[in-house]
């Protein structure tokens, strides 16, 4: 018998999978990976060292408003490392200039003072002008230009309105844009909700490029890198990090050429074949990423790769905080998932509904895959509503598995979903 820990939560559960049943267990390097300097040593080296721009204290000079894009609570960004230093390299050659730091909510609700400070600090949330993002507050943003798609974008005066514009974030695969990071910053960022609807419409989710690992040929990647140009990012801090949230890597610099070189260490780190089997069990990592549904497609994307013509996939993901929106639950527990997709799919894309595209990619996935999700937290009753099969803990989900595909099925564990890159060979 072998034990497996599963991220959940702030912690793990443990998955007992018999030998004779397990056939891969299947984690990223990054996990591994021994950086040869500490954290800020790394975030600092990398300011020190920026590709493709000036250093961020001399793009400072004889600026007088700036803005410092971060991320949400959504998001595992160590701000509470880097934003001191970046608010330093700032003051360094500007130091009475209005900095504002705009917190990234895309379509999440706001950021509580609570989870600010537990992401940045007392200090700075006691001392620096913090604005948080409300994608639905229309008099908050402007009309810059219109994007590759033709969706209109619209981005935070806070951002638009200044004279050095920067941001902070992390890289990892993702599900559909490709790889988080850079110019994620600002679209879905920082942006009203109809920009970010209309990114995310059915059209541009269904494109066959618009998955994990893929960047070009992207329509959705195009949109955002023409969203971050078209509002003068200066400057970026992207940070890569292992399995305990701590930094391992970091770039500085311009928006593309940073990112660039982030992306191809993720995917150096995080790239593997696909290991199929009739059951794949994973996880989004666990908190801050599992904390509701609407996130959970990102780790559900991988196991799919794993999961032949219609294997079993189980999610461990606590949805401590629910559903994670109106939108997302209406349209998820809507009917069968044949019905959840016909009725999206007939959706124009300005008239996409908030959310929507999760709903999209779960159908794409249960037309092929049973999914047993597990949560202690989520009414399993909803959990079935929304075409999910419940369960309390991996071993239960497991057991349940056993009896849909037989008790000789071959097991895959992919502990930690959305750090593996998954390649069909």
């Amino acid at each position: 018998m072998e034990t497996i820990k599963i991220p959940y939560y702030t912690s793990t559960m443990d998955l007992h999978v018999e030998e004779k049943n397990l056939k891969a267990v299947v984690t990223a390097k990054i996990h591994d990976y021994k950086p040869a300097m500490g954290e800020e040593e790394l975030v600092r080296d990398a300011l020190a060292h920026p590709i493709g721009t000036k250093p961020l204290h001399e793009l400072a000079k004889g600026k007088h408003k700036i803005t410092l894009v971060t991320s949400d609570h959504t998001r595992a960004v160590p701000s509470k490392l880097t934003l001191p230093i970046l608010l330093e390299e700032l003051r360094r050659g500007a130091p009475d200039a209005q900095i504002t730091i705009l917190i990234a909510t895309g379509l999440h609700r706001p950021t509580t003072e609570e989870e600010q400070r537990r992401m940045f600090g007392d200090a700075i949330v006691d001392h620096e002008r913090i604005v948080v993002n409300n994608a639905f507050v229309p008099e908050d943003f402007v009309k810059v230009c219109d994007l590759p798609s033709g969706a209109e974008f619209f981005a935070n005066k806070e951002a638009v309105d200044c004279d050095l514009l920067i941001c902070e974030g992390f890289i990892e695969p993702h599900f559909f844009a490709g790889f988080s990071g850079g110019r994620k910053s600002i679209l879905p960022g920082i942006c009203n909700a109809a920009t970010v609807n209309e990114n995310h419409s059915y059209k541009a989710i269904a494109d066959p490029h618009s998955v994990t690992g893929v960047l070009e040929g992207n329509p959705i990647h195009k949109d955002m890198v023409c969203a971050a140009r078209a509002i003068n990012v200066q400057f970026i801090m992207n940070v890569a990090l292992d399995g305990e949230k701590k930094v391992i890597a970091a770039w500085a610099g311009d928006l593309e050429q940073a990112h660039e070189q982030g992306v191809a260490f993720i995917r150096q780190q995080s790239q593997c074949p696909s290991i199929t089997g009739d059951i794949v069990v994973t996880s989004n990592g666990g908190y801050p990423l599992d904390q509701n549904l609407y996130q959970s497609p990102k780790a559900v994307a991988t196991a799919e790769a794993c999961a032949g013509d219609d294997g079993v996939i189980i999610m461990c993901c606590s949805c401590c905080d629910g559903m994670g929106g109106t939108n997302f639950e209406r349209l998820i527990t809507l009917g069968s998932v044949d019905e959840i997709d016909e009725y999206l799919s007939k959706i124009p894309p300005k008239e996409t509904i908030s959310e929507q595209w999760c709903p999209q990619i779960y159908a794409r996935i249960l037309r092929h895959h049973k999914l047993i999700l597990v949560t202690t937290y989520l009414d399993h009753d909803l959990v079935r509503k929304a075409n999910m099969i419940p369960a309390s803990s991996p071993d239960e989900a497991l057991e349940l598995a056993y009896q849909i595909k037989g008790r000789d099925a071959q097991v895959v564990v992919i502990p930690d979903g959305v750090s593996v890159l998954a390649v069909k060979e």
